[in-house]
């Protein structure tokens, strides 16, 4: 949650190459606070609904933060989920992208909700709502 001081940060993660939320996929967390270098603050995995719901709280300070998600592991365990069922193949399941990190500005007392629309060979990301 954002104070007066801090920004706060939600994430969730959409496969548009299966029209559903992307589960387990490891999101980590950094943040900096002006020419700093980033510090890894944690890190989560996205639930059955895609959501990150656990992600570390920024630091007081915080003017830029970085999140990493380890699509690579993602579009591996999906492949070899769709082998072991035999189901017919509707899109390559490898990773073009193996991680995808976004960097942003924050600014204290705000919501930052950036979600991820993922596919094997391309993404998307915005600032939601």
């Amino acid at each position: 949650m954002s104070t007066d001081t801090t920004a706060s940060v939600s994430t969730h993660v959409l496969d548009t190459s299966i029209g559903r939320p992307a589960e387990a996929v490891t999101v980590s967390l950094a943040a900096r606070g002006g020419d700093e270098l980033y510090v890894t603050l944690g890190s989560s995995a996205t639930d059955a609904d895609g959501r990150c719901t656990d992600l570390p709280a920024l630091p007081e300070g915080t003017t830029h933060v970085r999140l990493v998600f380890d699509t690579e592991s993602y579009f591996t365990a999906k492949k070899q989920a769709e082998a072991q069922q035999d189901a017919p193949r509707v899109r390559d399941s490898g990773a073009f992208f193996p991680e995808v990190a976004i960097a942003f500005a924050v600014t204290p007392g705000e919501h930052y909700h950036v979600p991820l629309l993922l596919n094997p060979f391309g993404y998307s990301v915005y600032r939601g709502s």
